[in-house]
């Protein structure tokens, strides 16, 4: 695929507001290098294929957390429940221990902090990365998933976060 021509694409600005009216699930992506722990909230985050199994997301190529998650041999994504906003502005956040308390967390079983009180966990190895416009899609491969629960999801609209309210059923 080609650029479009000029003038036929839309302004950022209302590219932005169009896409705030879509609703999305909220996860933060941790890994583990050096040492140390890293990570960042997405709410670019989707399945790609059930076989082989594979997930995405998206990540600025500005952001400052991209290079230890890229370095890092594993990574895992963290579904965040409903409750969980505090969470995911603590991962948006620039500037602060993201992995201090009140976070809580614990090392998975290859090294990849997994969050607490999440929905689930996927344990992903690196299988793609592409650039594309000002982001990095990443592709995961996930070799472990552990459900937490059927909680409900935490979202992202319209510059908020918030929760999933089922239609009532008739």
């Amino acid at each position: 695929m080609t650029a479009a021509p000029s003038g036929l694409a839309v302004t950022s600005d209302l590219f932005r507001r169009a896409l705030a009216v879509h609703a999305s699930g909220v996860v933060v992506i941790t890994a583990q290098h050096a040492g140390r722990p890293a990570g960042l909230t997405a709410t670019s985050f989707s399945s790609v294929s059930l076989d082989p199994p594979l997930v995405s997301f998206y990540v600025d190529r500005s952001s400052t957390t991209w290079p230890s998650l890229r370095a890092a041999d594993h990574f895992a994504v963290n579904v965040l429940a409903h409750d969980q906003a505090e969470v995911a502005a603590r991962f948006a956040s620039r500037g602060v221990d993201r992995f201090a308390e009140p976070t809580r967390w614990r090392p998975g079983p290859l090294g990849a902090p997994l969050l607490q009180d999440v929905s689930a966990h996927l344990v992903c190895l690196p299988y793609e990365t592409a650039e594309v416009g000002d982001h990095i899609l990443v592709v995961g491969l996930v070799v472990e998933a552990d459900l937490r629960g059927p909680g409900r999801p935490l979202l992202y609209h319209q510059g908020r976060f918030g929760r999933f309210l089922a239609h009532p059923e008739s």
